[in-house]
């Protein structure tokens, strides 16, 4: 599992126009990747990485700050560039494993009183945050 962790003073997903998904106070935004091998172990991990690493202001976690998270899939974050012009995505779990795998990480943080926001798995999404810092974290599971 791969999560790109920003921290934003606010951010918002939709789909066909229509917000699904939204924090409108200091947070993270989390693009969640899953792999093949993802499953209970990474999703543990995540989430309490997630919920504790201390980067909001002075030093604060979301857990320190009761600060909300908005969840979002990428699969993207599984790309192989490597070769060639076009990305492989051989490394990122199809839809049928992935999805429950991001459902089970919005469930355990909700489990630690994280407010979740979430988008739409598998939809065309437009993403849009207002970057705080700004402060971007790869963290790997």
């Amino acid at each position: 599992m791969r999560t790109v962790l920003q921290r934003v003073t606010s951010a918002r997903v939709e789909v066909e126009r229509e917000v699904v998904g939204a924090i409108d106070r200091p947070g993270l935004l989390a693009l969640v990747g899953v792999t093949h091998d993802d499953g209970p172990e990474q999703v543990e991990r995540m989430a309490r990485k997630i919920a504790e690493l201390r980067i909001l202001r002075d030093e604060q976690s979301l857990t320190d700050a009761g600060a909300p998270v908005l969840v979002v899939s990428q699969f993207t974050l599984y790309a192989d560039t490597r070769k060639g012009r076009r990305p492989s995505w051989s490394a990122a779990a199809p839809g049928p494993v992935a999805e429950p795998i991001v459902a089970d990480l919005v469930a355990a943080l909700r489990a630690r009183g994280i407010e979740v926001e979430q988008g739409r798995f598998g939809a065309m999404m437009q993403v849009s945050l207002v970057g705080d810092g700004p402060v971007t974290l790869v963290v790997d599971a």
